[in-house]
């Protein structure tokens, strides 16, 4: 509770920077050899920025400065941004938008699913039976890339049911019962694309990626050709990091407003409790790491494999790990571990 009041109070009021000491650069270079002998596993690459300057950046097992990083589920952070954008360009209403008013040639399952909004999806507390940690759930994402057509798959998915042990709605931190549903990740991109009349690969390329300076990435599709806003794109680790950037800034990008600062703040503002470390905004992560026996959050993009995209408000620090461990339980453990013990430890005032 204390740390649920705490949180609240940090989404509601300014944050102001806090003067930190110069970083130290021992503490993260000191991670070079365990990554090289293997105490820490695929990992292939660490970039630190604080106040807007590049601090540390170093590459590992064969990746280059040019290697494209697949993110796989850090790419939902991204599909958040572009929701955004849409909404900024009067493409989208808003959050609220109902999700079945983008795809008038789908129905729901229930009745009651028609009253589903994006803003269901981007903070994953939906109705859809839906959970990507249950192997038996109807909308688990192996379900649905198994299928030729994802988004019937996802729009046709039944009403969530509340067993005994789980916490409805009503009963839940900030009035949503947190499932983490790729499937419907997957709909917030394409309800863009059909906002947009475009592809999203080139809806991103337009409206974040090329004023962000990024030329080289590339998006995944569903068999139906869909942009694949759950997971997959790949993305440079400088370029991650300008993304970390933009969001730590408000939306601004040398001076321009990219995405508007009240998406932003919304986007980056808890919405539901995702574990009991952890709440989630839009599509992003607020984790809580132990630094010297301090609680320090950090917003982040997270991705299978133990890729990381986070920042930390109060520190002006943006900080990037990317790994390729996917599929593997010491991909997360490891990557939160270098955070905690050597990025955050190395830039704390």
């Amino acid at each position: 509770m204390k740390r649920l009041l705490a949180t609240l109070l940090l989404a509601t009021t300014a944050v102001h920077a806090t003067p930190h000491t110069t970083p130290d650069l021992a503490r993260l270079t000191s991670v070079e050899p365990k990554i090289a002998d293997k105490t820490y596993k695929d990992i292939t690459s660490i970039l630190v920025v604080q106040d807007g300057k590049t601090v540390y950046e170093h590459y590992f097992n064969g990746s280059t400065v040019d290697t494209l990083n697949d993110v796989r589920s850090a790419s939902k952070s991204i599909t958040a941004l572009l929701v955004g954008a849409a909404i900024d360009r009067h493409l989208i209403s808003g959050v609220k938008a109902p999700v079945y008013d983008f795809f008038a040639d789908h129905k729901p399952a229930d009745p009651r699913l028609q009253k589903t909004t994006l803003e269901d999806l981007l903070t994953m507390s939906s109705l859809w039976e839906c959970d990507d940690e249950n192997p038996f759930s109807s909308g688990n994402e192996e379900r649905m890339y198994v299928t030729e057509r994802w988004l019937d798959f996802a729009l046709a998915l039944p009403v969530k049911g509340f067993a005994p042990w789980m916490a409805k709605p009503a009963d839940s931190p900030f009035g949503r019962a947190f499932s983490y549903c790729t499937a419907g990740a997957f709909v917030a991109g394409a309800a863009v694309e059909r906002a947009a009349k475009m592809p999203l690969a080139t809806f991103a390329a337009q409206v974040l990626e090329r004023p962000l300076g990024i030329t080289s990435v590339t998006w995944n599709h569903s068999p139906e050709g869909i942009g694949m806003g759950g997971g997959g794109t790949r993305y440079r680790t400088r370029d991650l990091a300008k993304i970390g950037q933009l969001v730590l800034d408000g939306g601004r990008w040398e001076g321009k407003q990219v995405i508007s600062a009240d998406y932003i703040k919304a986007m980056t503002s808890p919405h539901a409790q995702a574990r009991d470390d952890a709440e989630y905004g839009y599509f992003w992560w607020h984790f809580h790491f132990n630094v010297d026996g301090k609680d320090v959050a950090a917003w982040s993009m997270s991705g299978n494999g133990g890729n990381y995209v986070l920042f930390v408000p109060q520190w002006r620090l943006v900080a990037v790990v990317t790994s390729k461990a996917y599929n593997q339980r010491y991909a997360h453990p490891q990557s939160r571990e270098i955070i905690s013990d050597y990025i955050l430890k190395a830039t704390q005032p």
